[in-house]
């Protein structure tokens, strides 16, 4: 490629990451609205999410047409090549952790639709603000390339996944007190799972850095190794430029 060629292809690939992230705080937009019009019902909020959903849908379809441009052009190497190859895993990932959140939007319409209000939203609220910083945080290690932060994203979904079990637990205890709120305690369960799913969407997206930074994949080979596999690639890297 002449030196012209290469700037280019910089740009582009500058453009496609951009427009991760701009995809990315969509995403995290539409979570705490999501989380928000669950507790308190704002309507507001829920329009706000299906727009943003939307939106997101089209960062989605731009961003594949652009890396389909990329490979056909540049026949991108190396890391470059890694790159797009995780772009186009984690705007899957992505792209269903908003499908997540307009789901949790349509349960905050039928919670709220009727006269009793039932929504225990501690543990709710707390595991939201959990896979957010999972997912804003997973975007920061992709913007940075920091293969540590990614699997400290791994590591936390053993978190997102014991308060799950938890949220689970004390709704279950709600409606066997109270059958009167076992509606409302079933589309509580549901929210929650749709948390507890944005959480291993981020942890997916989290891999893929390691993946791009690295060149390995840690997919299925649990926590544990996945930091393994990072210590080892980061004091491998060091010692060479020593």
């Amino acid at each position: 490629m002449t030196e012209h060629t290469y700037k280019q292809f910089d740009i582009e690939m500058d453009e496609i990451r951009s427009e991760l992230l701009r995809m990315g705080g969509c995403v995290e937009s539409m979570i705490v609205d999501a989380v928000r019009a669950v507790v308190n019902g704002d309507t507001d909020l829920i329009e706000r999410i299906k727009k943003n959903e939307k939106e997101v849908n089209k960062i989605e379809v731009a961003i594949d047409d652009q890396i389909a441009t990329i490979i056909a052009r540049r026949q991108p190497a190396g890391i470059d090549l890694r790159t797009l190859i995780a772009v186009t895993k984690m705007l899957t990932d992505m792209e269903r952790s908003g499908d997540e959140a307009e789901k949790m939007a349509a349960m905050a319409s039928r919670l709220h639709d009727g006269n009793q209000k039932f929504v225990p939203e501690v543990e709710l609220q707390h595991m939201g603000r959990a896979v957010v910083t999972m997912l804003h945080d997973a975007m920061d290690a992709f913007a940075r390339h920091d293969s540590v932060a990614a699997a400290a994203v791994v590591r936390s979904d053993k978190q997102v996944d014991k308060e799950w079990k938890a949220t689970m637990r004390s709704l279950i205890s709600y409606m066997i007190e109270d059958p009167r709120t076992i509606s409302n305690g079933i589309d509580l369960i549901f929210v929650a799972r749709s948390l507890e799913r944005i959480g291993d969407h981020a942890k997916n997206m989290a891999e893929r850095v390691i993946f791009m930074v690295h060149g390995t994949d840690v997919r299925h080979q649990g926590v544990k190794a996945a930091e393994r596999i990072v210590q080892e690639a980061v004091a491998k890297g060091a010692s060479s430029a020593e």
